[in-house]
């Protein structure tokens, strides 16, 4: 029998999947200071726990998606959580920091199958023209964990050291596996004609590569959305090493930043009335490109100050705000039937981008903020040129439905039957198949 859930419902449990690897990311910045104080080790060796979070991000975005695919999105879900509460119990005791790089890399595998679900189950239960608007309220719970995370952050780490924030992860991921399993409807059944083996899987990715739209709007996006992970890998180095703030004033200043990537995001929704995905993002990325060129030639010269800072990363961040659901909605869009792979394959260039940023960062010297400043303006440049590369490719092809590599080559007619339930259903409610 059908399990009725309300379109807010879904989104919201959605969004709460989606905000498991943010806060993981976000939560224990301010206790970067304390982490190297007490590893002995200068805050840029600190930030490769970053680095390492974004590397096992972006392969379990491969391992993943052809597992949603083929077993249903909840159970990939329940292993995946399990396994993100169980290695944060396991960082909260890290003798050490090479130890912690080591336990956020499996604690990423963990969590990445909570991003890569929530995307896919948006092509699971609403239908494709209100993919950017659903898109754009995940992103609002996205956003919102770096406005809360670094503040709830300090709090919790002023009660019990660094180590408590771990564990905070643990009890909160944990309370979201209990809605999983008994609130989270299944939006795509199991599919046993999707193979797990390492050839069929890779054909299946180079199907989806190979789309225009896929390769130009994931390309571009990924390297727009480098941005902010440009801004959560480097603000520790920029604020509280090159400014001399302390944790509670770099929360703040991270929860402001963080307001304009949340208001851009949600703007989107109303600006999505008038325009058209394809126009909001170039539009904007051109936009971040500008902000990115005054960003570093102000900092290069000199002229930006704290406040200068602020104000500019601002405007950037609002670019990424906007960019970001488009390009993802405009790279999913062709893709019904093996949406999880094409998720995650956007996944895994986002995160892979995130990885190469934040291990660069974390060789950059702590006394010379221009060659982070730098990667701002770099990341959002070459974004917009893969964008004019191929637009007119990207535009001129099929939205509709790319065949995987399994039906090219055997013939195989897309069970779309089985899905049509949960596309066909509107934003204000759903009634997947339980």
């Amino acid at each position: 029998m059908p399990v009725k859930r309300s379109g807010l419902f879904v989104i919201s449990l959605l969004g709460a999947l989606s905000v498991v690897s943010p806060f993981a990311i976000d939560m224990y910045l301010p206790a970067f200071p304390d982490l190297a104080d007490g590893f002995g080790v200068p805050s840029t060796t600190v930030a490769l726990t970053l680095s390492s979070y974004f590397i096992g991000l972006a392969l379990g975005q491969v391992v993943y998606g052809p597992l949603l695919d083929r077993f249903g999105r909840k159970l990939p879900l329940i292993v995946g959580l399990s396994l993100f509460v169980a290695t944060s119990v396991g960082c909260a005791f890290a003798p050490d920091v090479y130890t912690l790089i080591a336990l956020r890399f499996v604690q990423a595998l963990g969590g990445c199958v909570a991003q890569v679900a929530s995307v896919a189950m948006v092509r699971d239960f609403f239908p494709r023209k209100d993919a950017a608007k659903v898109l754009s309220r995940l992103f609002l719970f996205i956003a919102v964990s770096p406005l809360l995370a670094p503040t709830v952050g300090t709090f919790v780490i002023d009660l019990g050291g660094w180590p408590a924030a771990f564990f905070s992860l643990a009890v909160v991921v944990a309370g979201i596996l209990v809605l999983v399993v008994t609130l989270l409807p299944e939006g795509h059944k199991p599919d046993a004609s999707i193979s797990l083996r390492p050839g069929p899987i890779l054909r299946e990715y180079w199907a989806i590569l190979r789309h225009p739209r896929f390769h130009t709007y994931a390309g571009a996006g990924a390297f727009s959305f480098a941005g902010l992970f440009t801004f959560v890998a480097g603000s520790p180095v920029l604020f509280m090493d090159g400014f001399k703030v302390d944790k509670t004033t770099y929360s703040l200043i991270f929860a402001v930043l963080a307001g304009g990537f949340i208001a851009a995001s949600q703007v989107n929704v109303l600006l999505l009335r008038r325009w058209s995905s394809e126009t909001l993002f170039r539009r904007f990325l051109i936009a971040q490109v500008v902000f990115g060129a005054v960003f570093l030639i102000g900092t290069w010269a000199g002229w930006l100050d704290l406040y200068g800072t602020l104000a500019v990363l601002f405007g950037f961040l609002c670019c990424v705000g906007v960019t970001n659901p488009n390009a993802s909605a405009l790279a999913i869009a062709p893709f019904s039937k093996n949406a999880g792979s094409a998720s995650a394959l956007l996944g895994f260039f986002q995160l892979g981008t995130g990885a190469v940023i934040s291990t660069a960062i974390g060789a950059a010297p702590t006394d010379d903020r221009v060659p982070i400043v730098a990667v701002f303006g770099i990341t959002a440049a070459i974004g917009l040129g893969i964008l004019y590369l191929g637009r007119k490719r990207a535009e001129a092809s099929a939205v509709t439905e790319h065949p995987t590599a399994t039906e090219t080559e055997v013939g195989r007619i897309p069970a779309t039957h089985e899905r049509a339930e949960a596309v066909n259903c509107s934003c204000d409610s759903i009634s997947p198949t339980g």
